[in-house]
């Protein structure tokens, strides 16, 4: 698997990603969702430079102009409900892009117990597509690879990218064993370690929490 740290890179990302991790800044939800879709609009262009072009006769008030726009048709899979805002950012970049969603949700307590559970999948026929499977948090990397084989059961995609804001480097260790050598995936920013709860060190705490306010276990 390809791994692009786009974090490494001196860019607006950086600035959005000290304000995701900001205990201060947090506090103001809707900013905390705004920059969430700041960063995956900025993700989703680089991933549109790796697309297949073509030209396409475009005519204007004055005349027909050849431009070049992508082939690729794109779904947009995200994990419910931490992915929302993130989903969203893709999808302003992508506006003709289908949508699918999964819930998946782990029990919390030790590392060693941690068990991982799908309840529910709503995706278009995914064969032959561009899949772009964004979640915003890559941790273990458990939830997002029993998320991406339920959605396999709707088809096979001819190219999957995987975008993250954040990961742990045992996550992205983990999606490097359990995928192939031709999916990317695009991250924001590398932290180093998990916690004894799988959360990511430093991090930024929980994202579904911060974007849609706390919920009961």
């Amino acid at each position: 698997m390809k791994v692009i740290n786009l974090g490494e890179r001196s860019s607006v990302i950086n600035s959005y990603m000290a304000q995701l991790r900001d205990v201060e800044v947090q506090k103001n939800r809707t900013l905390f969702r705004r920059n969430m879709q700041r960063i995956a609009r900025a993700t989703a262009y680089e991933v549109s430079r790796t697309l297949q072009y073509s030209e396409k006769a475009i005519t204007t008030p004055l005349g027909v102009k050849q431009v070049p726009t992508y082939d690729d048709r794109i779904v947009v899979g995200t994990v419910l409900r931490a992915g929302v805002a993130f989903h969203e950012g893709f999808l302003d970049t992508f506006d003709q892009a289908d949508s699918a969603f999964v819930a998946a949700h782990r029990d919390e307590g030790k590392r060693e117990d941690i068990k991982i559970h799908v309840d529910y999948i709503a995706a278009p026929q995914l064969d032959g597509c561009t899949f772009l499977m964004v979640d915003p948090m890559l941790a273990t990397g458990g939830s997002l690879e029993l998320s991406y084989k339920a959605f396999l059961t709707h088809g096979t995609p001819a190219k999957l990218h995987i975008c993250c804001a954040i990961a742990a480097q045992e996550g992205i260790d983990h999606l490097c064993r359990v995928f192939p050598d031709d999916v990317t995936l695009w991250v924001s920013a590398v932290d180093p370690i998990l916690n004894d709860q799988a959360y990511i060190v430093p991090g930024l705490g929980d994202a579904g929490d911060l974007s849609f306010g706390p919920k009961l276990d």
